[in-house]
């Protein structure tokens, strides 16, 4: 063991074969200052595998099992808590994942978790622009954390940074990649209209948390918004066009379309893109660029994040 080793504080990361936990248990095993506890429901995944190769220790931990989840934190520092709506799309699992995560977290000294805002401060059930869903939702994925989850933690007392996500710069790989039209050039959907979307590398969530965890008496209470660039849609066609060497147009979907694609997310993340594109200002003075870039000093721009990424990109 390396001198020193077991001085270090642990921190507990929760979904860290996910693609946000995973973010920052790597930052957080590169950095080197804390000592890193994968909590993971299959510890035998080639996910954890890789954690485990880098230096983590991986332990067994389900959202449901609160005793598991007890022992997962037991004797940690801190903890990363992120849950995994897009698994089941239950606003009552979600509040259910962590009612559980804050009864165990009782007694850490740091805790970050990983939540957006309530859309329905910026848009009532009755306004029909945008369709309610399951009864009292705009944007379920948003309103159970900012609504409802974001109150458990400050309710139980816990020592908790709220850190609010952007739109990752991932998802523009694949899901929101461009796609060849007929006529055989490339388009980008992105549907934003004319508005811009804050965005972020996944990476770069890591090293912010990882920035966050190392200043506390600055972060435990606070509501930190990441968000490392602000771009309208013309821009990430721009880039795209720059690392690909072919051009690729800006030709927004409408919030309908996308509703109707069809697959299980579809209303959920319709809408989410509709109060993206027309309650920015809502949501940018949230994600300030200049916080998000002082946390994460070797920030990734939108071109150099593809660049880097050039191979993974599916053109649709």
């Amino acid at each position: 063991m390396v001198e020193g080793m077991s001085e270090k504080k642990i921190i507990a990361v929760v979904g860290a074969t996910g693609e946000q936990g995973g973010s920052v248990a790597r930052a957080l095993l590169a950095d080197g200052e804390f000592a890193v506890r994968a909590l993971a429901r299959n510890p035998e995944s080639a996910a954890a595998a890789k954690l485990a190769a880098l230096g983590a220790e991986v332990v067994a931990a389900d959202l449901y099992d609160v005793d598991s989840l007890r022992k997962g934190f037991d004797g940690a520092y801190g903890a990363y808590l992120v849950t995994p709506y897009f698994t089941h799309m239950s606003p009552a699992k979600e509040v259910e994942e962590v009612r559980n995560l804050v009864a165990a977290a009782q007694g850490l000294r740091h805790v970050v978790w990983s939540t957006l805002e309530d859309t329905r401060e910026a848009i009532s059930l009755d306004d029909d622009r945008m369709p309610t869903l399951e009864g009292k939702y705009k944007v379920p994925h948003f309103d159970v954390k900012g609504g409802e989850a974001d109150a458990l933690f400050a309710q139980a007392g816990l020592p908790t940074t709220y850190v609010r996500m952007s739109f990752y710069w991932n998802n523009l790989l694949s899901g929101s990649a461009p796609h060849r039209r007929a006529d055989g050039t490339l388009a980008l959907s992105l549907p934003m209209g004319e508005s811009r979307i804050s965005g972020i590398a996944a990476e770069d969530i890591g090293k912010a948390v990882v920035s966050i965890l190392k200043h506390p008496s600055e972060t435990i209470g606070q509501t930190i918004g990441l968000g490392a660039e602000h771009l309208t849609g013309e821009e990430v066609a721009e880039a795209f066009s720059e690392v690909l060497g072919e051009e690729v147009a800006y030709d927004p979907m409408s919030h309908n379309d996308f509703r109707a694609l069809g697959f299980p997310a579809a209303e959920d993340l319709g809408n989410m893109f509709q109060y993206y594109a027309e309650f920015d200002t809502h949501i940018l003075p949230r994600r300030g660029t200049a916080r998000t870039r002082e946390l994460v000093p070797g920030w990734l721009t939108l071109k150099e994040f593809l660049t880097a990424h050039r191979e993974e990109i599916v053109i649709g």
